[in-house]
């Protein structure tokens, strides 16, 4: 029988627009539990909901507020998942890596003063935690102090498009690619048949590092989206059964999603793009 005490713990940041959340976003949480216990080497302790803020400038974004409120509507039944609202609130928009080391550092000292400015790079011992689970080999807990060892993983949860959006030019900046997947790993969900391997093998960033990026193929398809919700809702159509009943009926006492939200941040270049841009040409 195993030994709990042998496996390694994670933890999942979802992060994202949730705009709104979807039943199919909740199902990437249980489809990568399943994906971890599965292998008897993980126990997921915690999954976390960050959505992004206001200053992402994403066409159709509606305000955080409304977002947040939404997911946390929807994981209010969860005993695992909950919703972070401390990337949403920040008055500019925040790389995925700084929402990262936020986390982290929430990890390794759980302050409620814990700020932007204590989200510090992962020192060499998370390192060093990352490798133990791939060489197969128990954590040594002579050589690691009890602080060390009771700090779980962190890692990134996303869908085969965020993935696949590293690629896209001023969108991500190598360095933070390279820190997510070697300092903290990347559980991809994909939907069977889709390439995702093909991208990593096209990788060099990702290819190095290719085995602290788990690949998780959802074999019962799904392709629900916030676009297509969105669209349903400006057409007037059911989304019945796609989100949580708790999250149509806000939309619904909001009159969310309207074609004018829809248009708002029409024609702004999202925050990213403008800041990597100027960050090159400086």
């Amino acid at each position: 029988m195993e030994d709990p005490e042998k496996k390694t713990e994670v933890v999942l940041l979802a992060c994202g627009s949730f705009n709104p959340i979807t039943n199919m976003h909740l199902r990437l949480f249980e489809l990568a539990k399943d994906y971890f216990h599965e292998t008897g080497k993980y126990k997921v302790i915690k999954g976390i909901i960050s959505p992004v803020s206001d200053a992402y400038k994403k066409k159709g974004l509606i305000s955080a507020d409304h977002r947040v409120a939404m997911a946390k509507l929807a994981t209010k039944t969860s005993d695992w998942v909950e919703v972070d609202d401390w990337e949403s609130s920040q008055n500019e928009w925040l790389e995925t890596l700084k929402v990262l080391r936020y986390h982290q550092q929430k990890l390794l000292s759980p302050d409620p003063t814990n700020t932007l400015q204590n989200a510090i790079p992962v020192a060499k011992p998370g390192r060093k935690r990352k490798q133990e689970p791939n060489k197969h080999e128990p954590i040594k807990k002579k050589n690691q102090s009890p602080d060390i060892k009771s700090v779980p993983q962190l890692k990134l949860l996303c869908g085969s498009d965020m993935l696949e959006s590293f690629g896209i030019s001023n969108l991500w900046k190598l360095e933070d690619i390279t820190e997510i997947v070697e300092n903290h790993g990347l559980v991809c969900i994909s939907r069977a048949g889709n390439n995702v391997q093909k991208f990593i093998y096209e990788s060099d960033i990702l290819w190095r590092h290719k085995n602290n990026i788990h690949l998780v193929e959802e074999w019962i398809a799904n392709d629900i989206s916030s676009t297509k919700i969105r669209r349903a809702l400006r057409r007037g159509q059911s989304i019945r059964y796609l989100v949580p009943d708790a999250v149509q009926a806000y939309i619904e006492k909001h009159n969310l999603y309207s074609p004018e939200s829809e248009d708002r941040n029409a024609g702004v270049v999202l925050a990213p793009l403008q800041k990597n841009a100027r960050d090159s040409k400086n």
